[in-house]
């Protein structure tokens, strides 16, 4: 994504959330120059405001229990297992509920990972490619305590008009349930006490029952249908 030339592009769809209280945005990121991209681009939303440019997740840690910006963006470079450890961490603290929403970005983000950091608690994922108005639309969802997801992440995810859970046998219920909270199929087979084929046998049954492509996207539906996540319209 280009930050350095969005002004006129954030104008057109910087009004949306005029009147509404100003929601503040700090980005915790491994090349200040982005930063500065984002600040570029706030300029341009009423309705949001650029509070900080962090270079460390210890100074990122500090400035949510201190300041609570209603967003943070958190950038993939950092490692992956970094930012779930830390976003883990972040939410167990002490003191009241967490006010500030995260959004994970990187130059890409597969499936599989965007799923780690939503079970994570993160609210929002987002391609640096991603376009300004995705981007806009992003933080303004996470900091109304809403979840935003761009839709190419999860583009052979999409629900089915049909996911007949009644159709399923208790067996496949099981093991969909195991696999909505992020169990591998060897992991299922051990909770289950089965075969790790008889496990595939079962997610087979599972995809045609549902319609639903992939063990990603029904760990996505669970997300949803718990409230956890929503896709952007």
């Amino acid at each position: 994504m280009n930050l350095t030339s969005t002004a006129n592009l954030v104008t057109a769809v910087g009004t949306s959330g005029a009147g509404e209280s100003v929601k503040s945005i700090a980005i915790c990121d491994t090349q200040p120059v982005t930063a500065e991209g984002i600040r570029n681009l706030l300029s341009g939303a009423p309705d949001l405001k650029f509070l900080t440019a962090l270079e460390s997740l210890t100074q990122a840690a500090e400035v949510v229990r201190k300041q609570r910006p209603h967003v943070l963006i958190l950038d993939k470079g950092f490692g992956i297992q970094a930012l779930l450890d830390w976003l883990i961490e972040i939410q167990a603290g002490e003191g009241a509920p967490l006010r500030t929403g995260m959004v994970v970005w990187g130059v890409s983000v597969t499936e599989a990972e965007a799923l780690r950091f939503l079970q994570a608690g993160a609210r929002g994922i987002l391609r640096k490619s991603a376009p300004v108005q995705a981007v806009v639309a992003c933080l303004r969802s996470v900091a109304a305590g809403r979840s935003w997801m761009e839709d190419s992440v999860f583009r052979d995810s999409t629900r089915s008009d049909r996911y007949p859970r009644t159709e399923l046998t208790a067996r496949e219920q099981q093991v969909l349930e195991l696999v909505e909270q992020g169990f591998k199929n060897k992991e299922i087979a051990g909770e289950l006490g089965i075969r790790p084929g008889t496990v595939k046998i079962h997610l087979k049954h599972i995809f045609e029952k549902t319609g639903v492509r992939g063990r990603y996207g029904l760990a996505l539906n669970g997300l949803r249908d718990r409230g956890l996540v929503s896709m952007p319209a």
